[in-house]
């Protein structure tokens, strides 16, 4: 698949003939990579697949504005960020339970039958749902997908050593979780 260029894909949304293919562009060029970074949030792949299509519903409102002072896909994620953690705050406050909303994404990863991980990736996914919501997602970013720390402090608009912090000290937890299972 050709890459664009996010001059390219600006330019292509400014021309009133082409706007149509430049969210076409853009959908096709970072589309998997924000459908994990949102999965590894919501854990439901169909709860992912919604987060995701309001995350382009947005980008693509907002693309107008977009000021290029990021990249589209530093923008796009933190978009899908937000949005992940705006799905799971309403979802918090539809559950009617006893249960933190954690227990019901670990209880949806147990029987998601798209999870294709095995017993040692289940008690990681399951330990990771046990960090506070920040934590869990600048371990994800991190750990998973390998982001650079800089990366990570646009899309997450929090500086590099409170992000370096929040990793250790999730990967701590993480590590006491395991060895205490």
């Amino acid at each position: 698949m050709q890459q664009y260029t996010d001059q390219e894909i600006i330019e292509l949304f400014q021309n009133e003939q082409s706007r149509n293919m430049s969210i076409h562009f853009m959908i096709k060029q970072y589309q998997e990579r924000l459908y994990w970074h949102i999965r590894k949030i919501v854990i439901d792949h169909d709860d992912a697949d919604d987060v995701l299509q309001n995350t382009f519903i947005k980008a693509w409102k907002g693309l107008e504005n977009f000021k290029g002072d990021s990249k589209i896909y530093t923008w796009l994620f933190r978009i899908g960020t937000n949005e992940s953690i705006s799905f799971l705050r309403q979802k918090k406050t539809n559950v009617t339970s006893i249960h933190p909303i954690e227990y019901h994404l670990s209880n949806s990863l147990s029987s998601d039958a798209y999870f294709e991980g095995d017993e040692i990736q289940l008690k990681l996914q399951k330990a990771i749902l046990t960090l506070p919501e920040k934590q869990r997602i600048v371990f994800n970013m991190r750990y998973y997908d390998e982001t650079p720390y800089e990366e990570m402090s646009e899309i997450l608009e929090t500086s590099v050593g409170a992000l370096k912090s929040s990793y250790h000290i999730a990967a701590k937890k993480i590590e006491e979780i395991l060895l205490s299972h």
